[in-house]
């Protein structure tokens, strides 16, 4: 019992680390376009407006996270989704956000996610 608890307990400490590198509005955003296609750290730099430092320390912790991952190509480094269930995450979460509050607490068998 006492193993399968550690078990656990670890599983939920990743999914923390997951969630944590997600709640960002700059990295959310720059999940959303790689989601789309691979992006250029330029590209994302572009996208969010930040120096390139602070680009690529949001993309180091996506990539600790393991929702992304990076390619090399000359002087230019790739980031290409690792999670592709990402996109109905996040489809699942806007349907949530869409009912009034308190429609979302009093009647959780209408929400999106099929388990509601």
């Amino acid at each position: 019992m006492k193993k399968q608890t550690e078990l656990s307990n670890r599983m939920l400490l990743d999914r923390v680390r997951v969630f944590k590198a997600m709640a960002h509005p700059s990295r959310l955003r720059m999940l959303e376009a790689i989601s789309e296609r691979e992006q250029c750290v330029c590209e994302l730099q572009q996208l969010i407006g930040a120096d390139i430092s602070t680009v690529s320390k949001h993309l180091a912790l996506l990539k600790q996270a393991g929702l992304v991952q990076d390619e090399k190509r000359g002087t230019w480094v790739y980031y290409r989704l690792l999670c592709p269930c990402l996109k109905t995450f996040m489809k699942c979460v806007d349907s949530v956000l869409e009912k009034p509050s308190s429609k979302r607490v009093k009647n959780r068998k209408s929400a999106a996610c099929p388990r509601f």
